[in-house]
């Protein structure tokens, strides 16, 4: 694993919110609103940015957890900027604190970790098939 990153270091990234990330289920949308589940999928890729810059080849990053509070909603056509910073660095363990933004609008904020692990250990926990 690199040593590149100190906690309080910042990465966004900005998505565009697509009749795919509207809150849906069965094929039948809900509200016209950024989804939960869009909103958290796009947070934790936008997280996920260190460990992409941090694992080495033969390791790879694995979720811990994920939190989303919503603050205001994110209509279809919107940009929406994510913006994470780490919280925790501690040996292969990063967590994030993050925050969307609509404009200067803040739309939900949460927190994100991930761990490090070599790709062996991951094969040891749970073998693909």
């Amino acid at each position: 694993m690199k040593d590149l990153y100190q906690i309080g270091d910042k990465t966004d990234l900005t998505f565009s919110v697509t009749k795919n990330d509207l809150a849906q289920f069965n094929g039948e949308v809900v509200h016209p609103f950024y989804s939960t589940f869009s909103l958290g999928r796009d947070a934790e890729w936008t997280c996920r940015q260190f460990v992409l810059k941090m694992k080495e080849e033969h390791e790879e990053g694995i979720g811990t957890f994920l939190n989303i509070r919503h603050k205001s909603p994110a209509l279809l056509g919107e940009s929406v900027r994510i913006e994470a910073e780490i919280k925790v660095l501690d040996g292969r363990r990063i967590d994030c604190d993050w925050k969307a933004w609509v404009g200067d609008r803040l739309i939900a904020e949460g927190d994100q970790g991930q761990m490090i692990l070599t790709k062996e250990k991951i094969m040891e926990i749970t073998p693909l098939p």
